[in-house]
């Protein structure tokens, strides 16, 4: 499987290999109609995301034959502009509507009566409700998106190339004093100037960066980046993390970062932290069970002493989106496959003293597995000299 990037967007014939698979798992669930409404699945089916708002898009998949698309009016050339899958478009007019014009009456006519109708475990209730007949709840189209065809991992890989740049930048203004809002106007900045640059006309509905840093008194949470003007300060441990969409496609980069000098209660748990991130990298193969991988890095923290400082699980998988399954969890009793993308970011966090977490966007290969991003490790190159 190539690493190469790609920018470019897919193919007709990428998109229907998508398709096939699709149908393939519809067959196995004895399913004879799925109906998709999340833009995430409609994306990867069609190349076309849009905004949700109260006008439902419906994607209808049949066994055999186009896709059927119910879409409002005022959406219909916007998706014959964006769409590379061949499309039978079902207009409706608008939303609210007479009885006999609404989108559920569109819909209505595309179900076949006394069919198993497939539909998202996520799907909004009141589009569920207008489902006549037997209505199955199966995660069909989120199972297939598992697996990256050679073009996503190299579209992953062009996604990871631009987040590597910015995580360099971040990397290079990182200062006591310098205030989140101000690192994240810079870095996002030049991420998308570059994906702009690369491809013109990337989606910006489907296209979006962070670059966020907590400071020892905030790190010990994770996901507390709601003040703005928060400042790094001396010493760490910062959490600093870049983030992104690429016109459609989800990677993260995340490091453990100390500025000027590292505290002595400081290297221990840096130090577990990667001890368990390390042990997740040596199971990363095809057919290890995604469960043990989180259970063998609770161990270690258990044994080091911080089993009270475990926060979530050890990864995550990415795609489409930054935050979407499979999952390196306790409980996920799945088996890794190659062409699988996750993340590995097992976390120890101590309030008074900071959180230790490194992430990488990782593609399983055949025989183990390869990190898209890259950044330094140790917690000596990760310390950063202080100018007086």
């Amino acid at each position: 499987m190539t690493l190469a990037p790609i920018a470019g967007p897919p193919t007709p014939s990428e998109l229907d290999g998508r398709l096939v698979r699709v149908r393939a798992r519809m067959e196995e669930s004895d399913i004879d109609v799925y109906v998709a409404v999340d833009p995430v699945n409609v994306y990867y089916l069609t190349n076309f995301f849009n905004f949700v708002h109260e006008r439902p898009f419906v994607l209808v998949i049949r066994r055999d034959g186009p896709l059927q698309f119910v879409v409002p009016h005022l959406e219909e050339s916007h998706v014959r502009a964006r769409a590379v899958a061949e499309l039978d478009i079902v207009r409706y007019f608008e939303f609210p509507a007479p009885d006999g014009h609404t989108w559920h009456d569109r819909l209505a006519a595309l179900l076949p009566r006394g069919s198993r109708i497939g539909v998202e475990g996520a799907m909004p209730l009141r589009i569920a409700e207008r489902i006549p007949d037997e209505r199955v709840t199966d995660d069909i189209i989120d199972e297939t998106r598992f697996v990256k065809t050679p073009y996503e991992v190299g579209r992953m890989a062009h996604a990871c190339g631009i987040l590597d740049m910015g995580y360099d930048r971040l990397m290079q203004i990182c200062r006591p004093g310098a205030m989140l809002a101000d690192l994240q106007q810079d870095v996002v900045g030049r991420m998308m100037r570059r994906t702009l640059e690369e491809i013109p006309h990337a989606n910006p509905l489907a296209t979006s960066f962070k670059a966020l840093v907590q400071p020892p008194s905030l790190s010990d949470d994770p996901h507390n980046f709601t003040d703005a003007f928060v400042r790094m300060e001396l010493g760490g441990p910062h959490v600093t993390l870049v983030v992104g969409q690429v016109n459609g496609y989800g990677v993260e980069h995340e490091r453990t970062v100390f500025l000027g000098e590292v505290s002595a209660r400081a290297k221990d748990p840096f130090d577990a932290m990667l001890e368990g991130r390390r042990r997740a990298f040596e199971m990363l193969r095809p057919g290890t069970n995604m469960g043990s991988i989180d259970a063998e890095v609770r161990a270690i923290y258990r044994r080091r002493g911080y089993g009270d400082a475990l926060l979530h699980r050890t990864g995550h998988g990415l795609g489409i989106t930054g935050h979407e399954a499979p999952f390196l969890a306790v409980g996920y009793d799945r088996a890794l496959e190659a062409g699988m993308v996750v993340s590995v970011e097992p976390g120890i966090y101590l309030p008074g003293i900071g959180g230790f977490r490194h992430s990488d966007t990782v593609l399983i290969t055949e025989n183990g597995s390869v990190s898209l991003t890259h950044a330094p490790e140790t917690i000596d190159e990760l310390t950063f000299p202080v100018s007086t």
